[in-house]
């Protein structure tokens, strides 16, 4: 299966929330302004997107909603993971007839399975639908790794698992990976401040948050990567290396949509339970960087 489809800026988008409900009218305007930023796909009700915290209906209809409001213009990932394999087959399923384009599938968390639990795990999903598989590596958050010999195994009997979201920090294991799976295999950084590092051992993009708040200036930098520019695409890394640190000083989406809201692009900053606001300590410094790139205006000014 081709996954040059996967190469680029792939927005994970927020989920917008008003009173409590998905507020779908915020969430249109949100893709509109990805796709004319000129992002090449979106992620819908990833990490970013809040999916620990949303019902299964509502997980599906905002997947569906998001394939509806992007008319096709971009491929749509859905995030359809759980650490119940059964539920994962169900969300996947259930968001391939919402008209999703692929699957974002993360390593099942807090049961910790063997490598061999994974493989099965990610076997089971991949035999239940032959669009694109993107797995999510992310230790940190999933206390597991989804190993390198797992990777390949999977890639070798389902071709159309054909993508890896990479967030354990280790640019040898990137490049280990790309010479072991080749070009024919995306690798993607999950994680906004490595994407250069990323890219320049391999991989072909990044599942970004950044790219929420600053679009066009992550697509710009990612292309210019793909294009082994790498002196221009290291000044746009070290311009917006300070948006990329602030964006993560709290849990992820709480900055993101907390610097989307300052900058009127949503209406409410609001996150769900457990997760909550930003520290008045963190707001202040989050204008700070938002004023310093000129997307909210300076106070007094």
């Amino acid at each position: 299966m081709d996954s040059k489809q996967f190469y680029g800026v792939h927005t994970a988008l927020i989920t917008p929330f008003s009173d409590g409900k998905v507020n779908y009218a915020v969430l249109e305007r949100l893709v509109n302004r990805q796709i004319e930023e000129g992002v090449d796909g979106l992620v819908s009700v990833g990490t970013t997107g809040e999916s620990p915290t949303l019902d299964f209906d509502e997980h599906i209809e905002v997947i569906r909603q998001t394939v509806q409001f992007a008319k096709g213009r971009v491929p749509v990932i859905a995030g359809t993971g759980s650490n119940s394999t059964d539920e994962a087959i169900e969300l996947t399923e259930e968001s391939e007839k919402a008209g999703a384009d692929a699957f974002l599938l993360v390593a099942p968390y807090y049961n910790k399975p063997s490598q061999q639990g994974l493989f099965e795990h990610f076997s089971k999903i991949a035999e239940r639908t032959s669009k694109p598989i993107v797995l999510y590596s992310i230790p940190g958050r999933c206390g597991i790794e989804i190993g390198m010999d797992t990777v390949c195994r999977l890639y070798e009997k389902y071709p159309h698992i054909c993508v890896l979201k990479e967030s354990g920090a280790s640019c040898d294991r990137v490049s280990e990976l790309v010479c072991r799976l080749g070009n024919d295999f995306a690798v993607l950084s999950g994680e906004d401040n490595l994407i250069l590092p990323y890219m320049s051992v391999g991989a072909k993009g990044v599942i970004c948050t950044t790219s929420n708040v600053m679009p066009r200036e992550m697509v710009k930098m990612v292309t210019l990567a793909l294009n082994n520019d790498f002196a221009a695409a290291k000044a746009i890394h070290q311009q917006y290396f300070p948006m990329f640190k602030a964006l993560f000083v709290e849990p992820n989406p709480v900055p993101a949509k907390y610097a989307l809201f300052k900058m009127k692009v949503i209406t409410s900053a609001e996150v769900r339970s457990p997760l909550c606001g930003m520290t008045p300590e963190n707001q202040k410094m989050m204008d700070r960087v938002l004023e310093s790139f000129g997307l909210i205006g300076k106070k007094g000014a």
